[in-house]
């Protein structure tokens, strides 16, 4: 009587396929997408998924001024940050940030989606936010993620 021995592949640097994918932001949920742009930097999309490896892929998102925060989030959304100075706790509205730095309203909700380790600040290097419709990764050929 034969035994079966099936192994686990688990995927390593040397293995792992890496893509390009823009997103467009317009009209998009900031929640929706950016969890599935975080899905798609942790590698959860691929057949080889390996927790403890960084297998995913790099996502540009354009037109981030034109996303949408459902509900009252424009109005009572705050977004805090510390300074290291006494009193230097900032506090911006949504709608504020949004206006001023579109980019970041995308980039601080992927990033919360991330781990929270240095395997989780490797993969937030692969994404790329921009505000309106041009950006710098031409070379690349990404290609379209829809959602």
């Amino acid at each position: 009587m034969s035994k079966l021995h099936f192994t686990t592949k688990h995927a390593n640097e040397a293995t792992v396929q890496r893509n390009w994918y823009v997103v467009d932001g317009t009209n998009q949920t900031v929640g929706r997408m950016s969890a599935k742009i975080a899905a798609v930097l942790r590698g959860k999309n691929k057949a080889y998924y390996t927790p403890h490896v960084d297998c995913g892929d790099y996502v540009i998102v354009i037109n981030a001024d034109k996303v949408v925060l459902t509900g009252a989030k424009l109005e009572q959304k705050e977004y805090q940050h510390f300074t290291g100075y006494p009193g230097g706790q900032k506090i911006e509205m949504a709608k504020d940030l949004l206006r001023r730095r579109p980019e970041v309203v995308v980039e601080r909700a992927v990033k919360g989606m991330l781990p929270k380790n240095r395997l989780g600040r490797k993969m937030y290097k692969k994404l790329f936010v921009y505000a309106g419709a041009e950006h710098a990764h031409k070379a690349q050929q990404p290609k379209e993620l829809k959602f």
